[in-house]
């Protein structure tokens, strides 16, 4: 980021998994941030280190409803959604809000403050992608009445909402398709493979992976996603831009890879998969490489490191008993 966008960021979603280590990764820069989470899928734990920060600033609301923030505002990171597969099927109409009237609150807000507007959007606009790798010249294939309609399309439609202002209204725009991303502070009962694969590891318990595991997915580490997020808000590039990692693996792989670097003896076993659950996913990441100069750099073995001493932490820190992960199969 330039000095002048790093002044004052407001981040909506800012105590979601990723918003909290973007909102972590901006104070440590020197930006003030106003944190914007109404705590549907978000957790104020994730934050609490961040509340005796001098720059920083939480306010409960929900962004489907007007946004004001006084004072300067130079950029606006918008990541408020429901992200994983439990919480959208649990709230599906207040996730096509968020990525419907939440992005034009958002977009609104920016262009109020004449701040630079990032869009988190996500590799599901991609949808079961017959196209392998995905490039962002790629239109996707997304059945738009499944069950993960009402996440897939929200960002679809907050894409063109955005690009509406952009080509309309002048508005300074860059928009990220953020490709599975994982790491510390990922709820163990959220749905995602990687939070499911850990806890049922740690916990000694059979390790759920859906359908055949054949199906593969590109991960990326949280530190990294948020530097790709970072690297656009400081550019001038529109996007959409693919933020993830290329390194890609089948399911069943991560199952056992997650149960090797957990110490685990746990059996591996397959479930039922779900509807419209993408069959392949890794990202063409050579936009984002030629263009802002990003590519991640915290390896597989590294990250799932951390994040599993991560989940064994927490773990050592509840009360004895059973693992609240389900079957998982998506990252």
């Amino acid at each position: 980021m330039t000095e002048a966008r790093a002044r004052r960021v407001v981040v909506t979603g800012g105590a979601g998994f990723v918003g909290s280590h973007l909102c972590e990764r901006l104070l440590a820069e020197g930006a003030d941030v106003v944190c914007i989470d109404n705590f549907a899928t978000g957790s104020a734990e994730n934050i609490r280190h961040l509340a005796a920060h001098d720059g920083f600033r939480c306010v409960e609301a929900d962004v489907v409803r007007p946004l004001r923030v006084p004072g300067r505002v130079d950029l606006v990171f918008h990541l408020a959604s429901a992200a994983s597969p439990r919480d959208y099927l649990r709230l599906p109409v207040e996730t096509l809000e968020a990525g419907s009237q939440g992005t034009r609150n958002a977009l609104d807000l920016a262009a109020e403050h004449g701040a630079r507007f990032v869009l988190a959007s996500t590799s599901e606009v991609y949808g079961d992608p017959l196209q392998h790798p995905q490039n962002e010249r790629y239109w996707g294939n997304v059945n738009p009445v499944g069950p993960r309609s009402v996440y897939d399309e929200a960002k679809r439609y907050a894409e063109a909402l955005t690009m509406a202002y952009h080509r309309t209204r002048g508005a300074d725009i860059g928009m990220a398709r953020i490709f599975n991303s994982y790491g510390p502070r990922m709820r163990p009962d959220d749905g995602r493979a990687i939070p499911a694969f850990i806890s049922q590891a740690l916990a000694g318990e059979p390790i759920t992976v859906t359908g055949d595991g054949l199906q593969t997915r590109s991960v990326c580490y949280v530190e990294d996603t948020v530097a790709g997020l970072l690297a656009l808000a400081g550019s001038d590039l529109t996007g959409p831009v693919n933020i993830g990692s290329p390194y890609e693996l089948s399911m069943l792989r991560l199952a056992e890879l997650v149960r090797s670097m957990s110490g685990s003896d746990s059996e591996i076993v397959l479930v039922g998969r779900p509807v419209d659950d993408p069959r392949f996913r890794r990202p063409d990441i050579s936009l984002a490489a030629q263009a802002l100069g990003w590519v991640p750099r915290v390896s597989m073995e590294d990250g799932l490191r951390r994040t599993i001493d991560w989940f064994a932490r927490s773990a050592a820190a509840r009360p004895v008993g059973r693992s609240t992960a389900p079957a998982a199969g998506r990252a």
